[in-house]
């Protein structure tokens, strides 16, 4: 198997198009067209991951942090990100990097982080606008099937749980063939009159490339007319962040303990307790102050995020109780996630996660 299927697999669950506009991801050493000998997954990828993905034969990492954000002017060694970069040049490893794509799906590091606490009922925080496209053309109507399953079959007329979406309606197109074409229906140098369906779906704006490509190969007229309308629609299964519900309504000190336990915490910084009880959580992997607003519009009880400053937690304002449990700690499920969607299309493939530990920060207690 080459690196490129592999790649390519983790870009259906998570397609880079996702990403938010500051991040890197993608492949960031190596190439594509290579065999890949095994996967290590991984939260960060340091030098020492490298050399341990060098004693485990796997030629190919999949970290969640990139370890490239900005350009490298210079590869000398000075700090943590040049030399893991030398270390996976020296050494023929390819490192590639699913970041906020993989954050900003419905399926992604939230679900896993909400897997751990048992909530249901999710819902994306921050649903993403302009991740939709709609599409319409206009089709013989002997031939409408054989396009809409073509651009189905592409990617388009997906909605939430639903597949398939379109909408057709029956009008009357004309056209004239002039010298030099060649008309599927029609004469030179006369206007036609045809019965035709108006055809419009719904589709994710990064597959507009293969969507059209297929529209244009299925359809029969020589030249195809269609539209491209870009929508605001926000879509609620992509986007930062995630609420959902506890199946029944906790105390505050309970449900501190739990987060405590089900993330192998030593230590909990949050804001003042409410005395109220726990039904409704906004969680967010990573650094997620960015959500607090959010967070409170949803009117949710307890908050759960990273890297909150000082002054940021006097946002909560009494209204939510916010829990900052270490970016490290947020995410570290992450490394079972990727392991376990590549283990699940490549089963007999040697995927590995990492035996270390690359959280930067200690705790004194």
């Amino acid at each position: 198997m080459e690196i490129s299927e592999i790649i390519s697999h983790l870009e259906t669950i998570a397609p880079p198009a996702y990403q938010e506009n500051y991040d890197n991801v993608g492949l960031l050493t190596g190439t594509y067209n290579r065999e890949c000998s095994g996967v290590l997954t991984t939260l960060d990828c340091t030098e020492e991951i490298v050399h341990e993905a060098v004693s485990k034969n796997c030629n190919l990492i999949v970290a969640h942090h990139p370890i490239i954000f900005g350009g490298l002017k210079k590869i000398t060694g000075r700090n943590y990100v040049e030399k893991a970069v030398i270390a996976a040049i020296k050494n023929d490893i390819a490192i590639y990097a699913i970041h906020t794509n993989l954050d900003n799906v419905l399926h992604g590091v939230n679900a896993r982080i909400a897997d751990k606490l048992g909530l249901v009922n999710r819902n994306i925080l921050s649903p993403k606008q302009s991740t939709q496209k709609k599409l319409y053309t206009y089709v013989p109507a002997p031939d409408l099937e054989k396009v809409r399953s073509a651009i189905f079959a592409a990617g388009a007329g997906a909605i939430g749980d639903y597949s398939e979406a379109a909408f057709s309606h029956q009008g009357e197109g004309s056209f004239k063939p002039n010298e030099g074409a060649n008309p599927y229906i029609g004469e030179i140098g006369k206007r036609h009159y045809e019965n035709e369906i108006k055809l419009e779906t719904i589709f994710p704006a990064h597959l507009q490339h293969q969507i059209v490509a297929a529209l244009i190969h299925a359809h029969p007229y020589e030249e195809v007319a269609y539209g491209i309308i870009e929508l605001a629609n926000a879509n609620d299964r992509i986007g930062s962040g995630l609420i959902g519900e506890l199946p029944e309504p906790m105390d505050e000190t309970a449900f501190l303990e739990k987060i405590k336990q089900s993330f192998s915490l030593s230590v909990i910084k949050h804001t003042r307790l409410l005395n109220k009880p726990v039904k409704k959580v906004a969680i967010c992997g990573g650094a997620g102050s960015f959500l607090i607003s959010k967070a409170l519009a949803a009117e949710t009880d307890f908050y759960i995020t990273s890297d909150i400053k000082y002054h940021e937690f006097f946002d909560a304002n009494n209204r939510l109780v916010l829990a900052d449990i270490g970016h490290f700690e947020s995410e570290q499920f992450t490394i079972d996630l990727l392991h376990d969607i590549l283990l699940k299309k490549f089963p007999t493939f040697a995927v590995l996660k990492t035996a270390l530990n690359t959280n930067p920060v200690a705790y004194y207690l």
